[in-house]
């Protein structure tokens, strides 16, 4: 998402990169073994696609290249959602600015709710057969939603949903009340973006306010987040950090990957010292200790059915 966009808003505040710097970052992401990433056919308005598709070269079969639609592309009542016209232009032209003959992960970008999921499914099944997808996957769904979808496929031998992408964070635990559980349940791959709440667990916010002046977060707040909550969660992210002799952003992507049923993270660094510092969360290895404080900080109040099914050992006796 931070390639291309430069001068479009929000893509230039998200990155802006030009060729040359996804040039650098993409071979840079390579050369330290990354082998996953993944775009959109609305990052940078095409534009994200299209640097890809260049920077990427001979070194395309190197990765798992994923990309979505779903967002509109245009101003045509055609032009967004997941009717199968959209759908199958928006893989024609994600395969061209990508440069490829295929897509290795295609994602529904979110819930369209004016089209069945029999329509979208059945479109992305027929890519999955012409050889131009390999795997189909979603993106911002409830748990009903993915769900069913994964019973249409199985009902109708459409190509299954084998991996979801879904926002998850210290600073944003929704998905662990529907969403997680149903994930592991099902054995599907767990994609997460903005594991840093857009940078806000970077390391460069606390209390005071101070921040660097370019960061994403001190011009987008996005992901929304409760602030006073976040705060305590860098506290303690901080504490960590120390016994570690380590970064906040390390720590809080670690934290992410130790979580059972996830699969990977998406970092959205635009420096290469960024995500030099980003993939070095692959190495910390948490403690118990660091797991047990992180947690306590970035808890919230257990929603319903989980709090009374979650007590189910303690129901009164009736006689």
């Amino acid at each position: 998402m931070t390639f291309g966009g430069r001068g479009v808003q929000p893509w230039d505040t998200v990155g802006g990169l030009d060729e040359k710097e996804t040039d650098r970052l993409v071979g840079a992401a390579l050369d330290q073994g990354v082998n996953l990433i993944d775009t959109a056919d609305v990052y940078g308005m095409g534009e994200s696609e299209e640097l890809l598709g260049r920077v990427l070269g001979a070194r395309r079969d190197d990765v798992v290249l994923a990309t979505k639609a779903t967002a509109r592309t245009g101003p045509g009542p055609n032009q967004v959602g997941q009717s199968r016209l959209h759908l199958t232009r928006s893989l024609e032209d994600s395969l061209r600015r990508l440069n490829t003959d295929h897509v290795d992960l295609y994602q529904i970008h979110n819930f369209d709710p004016l089209t069945p999921f029999e329509e979208s499914l059945a479109a992305l099944d027929d890519a999955v057969r012409q050889g131009k997808v390999r795997y189909v996957g979603a993106s911002n769904l409830a748990a009903w939603q993915l769900m069913q979808a994964l019973g249409v496929s199985e009902r109708r031998g459409f190509a299954r949903f084998c991996a979801l992408q879904s926002y998850y964070s210290l600073a944003g635990r929704d998905i662990e009340q529907e969403i997680l559980p149903l994930v592991r349940d099902q054995r599907l791959g767990l994609l997460v973006w903005s594991p840093l709440a857009g940078g806000l667990l970077s390391g460069k916010f606390d209390r005071t306010g101070v921040a660097e002046s370019d960061a994403r977060r001190a011009k987008a707040d996005f992901p929304p987040v409760d602030r006073e909550h976040v705060y305590d969660i860098i506290d303690a992210l901080r504490a960590v950090a120390a016994r570690h002799d380590t970064g906040v952003a390390r720590v809080a992507l670690a934290w992410v990957l130790a979580q059972p049923g996830v699969t990977s993270v998406i970092v959205g660094a635009r420096r290469p010292g960024q995500l030099d510092d980003n993939l070095t969360a692959v190495d910390l290895e948490l403690t118990a200790q660091d797991l047990d404080e992180l947690g306590r900080a970035s808890a919230r109040p257990a929603t319903y059915p989980g709090w009374i099914q979650g007590d189910h050992g303690r129901f009164p006796q009736v006689s």
